[in-house]
């Protein structure tokens, strides 16, 4: 524990605050944080949140679906600049133009958009239940499948269900590639292959399990090997190495590197959180009538994962 890190723990408990972190964030913050988790963990912890102000260490889209789910609550971020290449691959104009083509259509998003995208969907999903959240669209509804189009790919191979898919996708998943993948398996032949669905089809094909973040704890625990690649954001590694220490945890490698860092997860810092606290800003602002209509498609995922 640093002199830093004590500072964000003392802080925590004057400002009466609670620290929700994602898997990708650096270990400083992980090791502070109330909550390490995925999405749709981060979701639940939000919205059963106690104290005053949640301070949210992850991108901006995350902060705001907080925001969106526990209104009475003042929601922080340490970076307002902190956010997301699959998210601004859908602008909620776009979605809008595309549904006024489409009325029909029944919109499924991927919880890696913005709140104005959120407000024009039917229910939101995570990797951790999209799978689930699918099968229980109408089967006589058109699904449109916002925004990641390797995570939609990849839910209609598991389903059957047929979907349009919107042309987004994660910059630091598509960088993971066949022949990276391959490369390590051979140095690593005993290794599983563990790998996000946001990864594309060529290198999920070579996976042993897809799954979410939250879902390769789980896996790595249960299975019987002591060592696993790991094909996700970097973050992720120090999460399965502090829970899981008797094991190892080998980073799936793009072309270029073994450094599969998203820059804006990376954005965030423990010097930057300490600031956040001290001074309680920055803080997520939103439109009252755009948080009011997003908040219904996060109850409707919320409520279908609990059934």
């Amino acid at each position: 524990m640093t002199s830093l890190q004590q500072k964000v723990l003392d802080l925590k408990k004057q400002k009466n605050a609670v620290i929700l972190a994602h898997n990708y964030q650096v270990a400083e913050i992980q090791e502070v944080a109330d909550y390490v988790g995925d999405s749709l963990g981060l979701s639940y912890q939000a919205k059963a949140a106690k104290a005053e102000t949640i301070v949210f260490c992850g991108v901006h889209f995350m902060a705001e679906t907080a925001k969106i789910i526990n209104p009475s609550k003042r929601v922080l971020i340490p970076d307002l600049n902190a956010g997301c290449s699959l998210a601004d691959s859908c602008p909620a104009p776009d979605l809008a133009a595309y549904k006024a083509k489409n009325p029909d259509i029944y919109v499924v998003s991927y919880i890696n958009c913005t709140a104005g995208v959120k407000a024009l969907s039917d229910v939101i999903c995570t990797s951790g239940n999209a799978e689930r959240i699918v099968q229980r669209v109408p089967s006589d509804r058109q699904i449109l499948f916002a925004p990641d189009q390797n995570l939609g790919e990849w839910v209609q191979q598991k389903t059957g269900r047929a979907m349009q898919l919107w042309k987004g996708n994660c910059y630091v998943h598509i960088e993971f590639t066949h022949a990276s993948i391959t490369k390590i398996r051979e140095k690593y032949p005993d290794a599983p292959v563990v790998a996000h669905p946001e990864c594309e089809r060529a290198v999920r094909i070579l996976a042993d399990e897809v799954c979410s973040t939250e879902k390769m704890v789980t896996y790595c625990r249960d299975h019987s090997a002591k060592a696993f690649i790991i094909v996700t954001e970097s973050g992720m590694l120090h999460r399965l190495r502090r829970e899981l220490p008797g094991k190892e945890f080998i980073p799936g490698p793009t072309d270029r590197c073994a450094c599969a860092d998203c820059r804006y997860m990376k954005m965030i810092t423990l010097e930057k959180l300490v600031h956040t606290l001290e001074t309680g800003g920055p803080a997520i602002e939103l439109d009252s009538q755009v948080q009011e209509l997003a908040r219904a498609p996060l109850e409707r995922m919320l409520e279908w994962s609990r059934n």
